[in-house]
């Protein structure tokens, strides 16, 4: 009798025992789940450094600008010069090279990405845009995808002509689309209303109110294709930049320039203006000019309605209540871009024509420094990235710390708590390249103690302690003092030909280490 009352007030102590620690452990992952700050990264397609307000653009931008305002830019965030390797690096935290999407746009191997990496966290994964690759993010990580799953599109109709179209639209070939596992192609909107940039952030919206009661943070992955060509705008949008651009590409470049300048963002003596790559507006004939003014008006406004999105999602998720304890992020995949591409008819701006930015305006996009995409001077390299997270980021800061989309990923690991493997699916995953951020975002001072690197096409480059090592095609390898000089506009290789020797080498070394992951 008196063994079976001990024994059972042993097994009461135990389970009270049990019980608490039960307890403990659910208020601890409560606690733990709710330090996790939420993510939204957004991503710009084609956008060039100066292309938005906070980094000294005239189109208007008023949601971009209050993230600076209330955050922080970066002035040496870089990408790879081209779109998809640039996504890849942001979603692996590798370099393209390295989990084989330097040369074109196909699956991620050799690598996790970002979705893998913060589903095992805890959170609630969602991407909606373009990826730019072969693979569906659904089966890469994400609870939800919907989006282009290849590269550039029709804005207004990805698919079929459709009864009310006013005619075929352009397309260079019709693109696999997702929704979670379904994959279609081509992809014909019924929406008559269907835009990209205003679908994404509707299909971001209705993604994340499918689960307005889940507890779990939320990582939201937004890449837009605005503004990559084709220029194709809303009327309305287009209208609100009439009579801007008449005055030519040195006039709007130097007032960029100015507003870089004036506002904090840049220095003068580390920034100098790189000389114009543009033409001279007064040689232009009368038409030559029309023709201009409508492409970056078109430009502008679609700039302009990805702004108007991003403003419209932030507004949801602050009146969701989802919008505290977290981190928005803000960049564009590489430089603005020269490329011609002449598809289909009818004006500048309309379903039925796929025009581009081409090289002059893509020369004032990337003020203040030299050449555009596809290349490995900063123009196609550097992009503006804003960070805003209250409570954590100083209201208006700038910071010039040189860093690189592979930071993106331990940055993340770093505030999500997660683990990141080294291995998936049985196969070795490659370590991460790159630095966290979260010093840079507490304003602490830091230094990388890493080289950077950078091969796309016929460019290549390695940046490490100041100095940046440059070989564009065929030319010679050209070398900048970055601290004094980041726009790259006197090449002191002559002066310290060792240093060139050292870089040189460094870069050959990073190649060939990469050889084994490069298909």
């Amino acid at each position: 009798m008196i063994t079976r009352m001990f024994r059972k007030l042993a097994l009461q102590s135990a389970t009270a025992v049990l019980c608490m620690i039960a307890l403990l452990t659910a208020t601890a992952s409560a606690e733990d789940r709710a330090k996790k700050p939420n993510v939204v990264m957004i991503l710009a397609d084609d956008l060039g450094f100066s292309d938005i307000s906070p980094y000294g653009a005239e189109v208007q931008t008023p949601h971009l600008q209050r993230l600076a305002d209330e955050g922080l830019r970066f002035t040496q965030m870089h990408n790879t010069s081209k779109c998809f390797p640039s996504r890849a690096c942001l979603l692996s935290g590798v370099y393209a090279q390295q989990c084989d999407m330097w040369r074109r746009g196909g699956e991620i191997r050799n690598a996790i990405t970002l979705g893998e990496a913060l589903q095992s966290a805890g959170y609630l994964t969602i991407a909606v845009g373009k990826h730019h690759g072969t693979e569906n993010l659904y089966r890469r990580g994400f609870d939800h995808y919907y989006g282009l799953r290849g590269g550039a599109t029709n804005y207004f109709n990805p698919g079929k002509r459709r009864p009310f179209d006013p005619g075929e639209p352009a397309l260079k070939r019709a693109r696999m689309w997702c929704f979670d596992e379904e994959m279609v192609q081509p992809y014909t909107p019924e929406d008559r209303d269907f835009y990209t940039t205003d679908t994404f952030t509707d299909w971001a919206i209705e993604l994340l109110g499918q689960h307005e009661s889940d507890e779990r943070p939320y990582f939201l992955y937004l890449a837009y294709n605005a503004p990559h060509d084709p220029l194709q705008a809303w009327p309305e949008d287009i209208a609100k930049y009439e009579g801007v651009y008449e005055e030519g590409y040195d006039s709007i470049r130097s007032a960029r320039y100015r507003r870089q300048l004036e506002s904090g963002l840049l220095d003068e003596s580390k920034f100098p203006l790189s000389a114009a790559d543009h033409r001279q507006w007064s040689e232009l004939s009368e038409e030559e000019k029309a023709d201009q003014v409508r492409r970056m008006q078109v430009y502008a406004a679609m700039i302009d309605r990805m702004d108007q999105n991003i403003g419209r999602l932030l507004r949801t998720l602050r009146s969701q209540d989802r919008l505290e304890n977290t981190l928005v992020l803000f960049a564009s995949d590489n430089g603005a871009s020269s490329e011609v591409v002449r598809i289909g008819s009818g004006p500048i701006g309309s379903m039925t024509r796929w025009a581009s930015l081409e090289g002059d305006w893509a020369n004032v996009g990337n003020t203040p420094f030299r050449r555009y995409k596809n290349h490995s001077f900063e123009g196609g390299i550097c992009t503006p990235m804003i960070a805003w997270w209250p409570g954590v980021i100083e209201p208006g800061r700038v910071t010039d710390f040189p860093c690189h989309f592979i930071d993106l990923m331990p940055t993340l690991v770093d505030l999500s708590g997660a683990s990141y493997p080294s291995q998936r699916e049985g196969k070795s995953v490659v370590p991460m390249q790159g630095v966290s951020l979260r010093p840079v975002f507490e304003g602490e001072e830091v230094r990388r103690d890493t080289p950077l690197y950078w091969q796309w096409g016929k460019g290549k480059a390695v940046r490490t302690d100041g100095w940046k090592l440059i070989q564009q095609g065929n030319g010679p390898w050209e070398l900048y003092h970055m601290p004094t000089d980041a726009t790259e506009t006197k090449d002191v290789s002559g002066l310290h030909a060792e240093r060139v020797n050292v870089l040189k080498k460094e870069w050959q070394r990073w190649w060939d280490q990469t050889a084994q992951y490069r298909e």
